[in-house]
């Protein structure tokens, strides 16, 4: 093997979302620098997710490798916390007090220093000792919190106030910021675009933003888009979805078959 080669290092991604899993690697230094593996992976639906990471870890030869870092994005409900306030040691009983239904789970909090926060959300006990035990060092984060980072970079761009809706695994984060915060985030579940109208047309009310002035952004695997947009453009006059491909300069991540708009961002804009 030539010292060009031993440079090289990979770095593996876990996504674990609403019923999908997925496990992407990224290639650092020599020849392959920059080359980006998504691997999807069905997942069987009569067993739990730890289950299916069990089996996923024997079965796909990549992932027996020793990886230079490894990140999990986990989707789940999540508690946006203060910086200010935040105490690790009431982090479970306060998550647990908003989301009873994960009471039982391991509670992890994942900080947004740029935006003064720390993001609580849960995963599964068994599945975290899953990974834990096959990895040697991994790194947790909430699923969309390199969304709600890099949007933020762009929610500073011009005068208009912006609220931002993010549809992922059946599901719509509904966010907009003030100075290095935010000013409001909330995740609503749906898979119909009427409900998906019903939230966000809730939330814009409730902010009291302009229906002349103001701008709604959409981004992510948006179901019946057409429908949505032509609804929402009859109460708001600026609505406007991302365009991965144009927004990121058209990296080549941005041309992988199926991967979900969070990775992308991960991958072009870093967490």
């Amino acid at each position: 093997m030539d010292s060009q080669n031993n440079l090289q290092k990979q770095r593996l991604t876990i996504r674990i979302g609403g019923g999908t899993l997925s496990f992407s690697t990224l290639t650092v230094g020599g020849e392959r620098n920059g080359d980006i593996v998504f691997d999807p992976y069905s997942v069987r639906s009569g067993i739990s997710m730890a289950a299916n990471m069990r089996e996923a870890l024997k079965a796909l030869p990549q992932l027996s490798g020793e990886y230079e870092r490894v990140t999990v994005m986990a989707d789940a409900p999540v508690l946006m916390v203060p910086q200010e306030i935040y105490n690790p040691a009431e982090a479970a009983m306060l998550y647990n007090y908003s989301f009873p239904d994960e009471a039982g789970k391991t509670i992890i909090g994942s900080a947004l220093p740029q935006l003064n926060s720390i993001a609580l959300f849960s995963m599964s006990k068994d599945l975290k000792q899953v990974i834990d035990e096959h990895f040697r060092t991994v790194r947790y984060n909430h699923v969309s919190a390199p969304v709600w980072l890099y949007l933020y970079q762009r929610s500073n761009i011009g005068a208009r106030n912006k609220l931002f809706a993010y549809f992922h695994d059946k599901k719509i984060d509904v966010f907009c910021y003030g100075p290095n915060r935010f000013k409001y985030i909330n995740t609503f579940d749906t898979t119909m675009p009427h409900d998906s109208l019903y939230f966000l047309l809730n939330v814009w009310k409730q902010l009291m933003l302009q229906a002349e002035r103001d701008e709604l952004h959409l981004a992510g695997d948006i179901p019946e888009r057409d429908v949505i947009i032509e609804e929402l453009k009859r109460y708001i006059q600026r609505v406007y979805t991302i365009n991965p491909g144009s927004d990121f300069n058209r990296a080549p991540v941005t041309q992988i078959k199926g991967m979900p708009y969070d990775l992308m961002t991960l991958y072009v804009r870093g967490r």
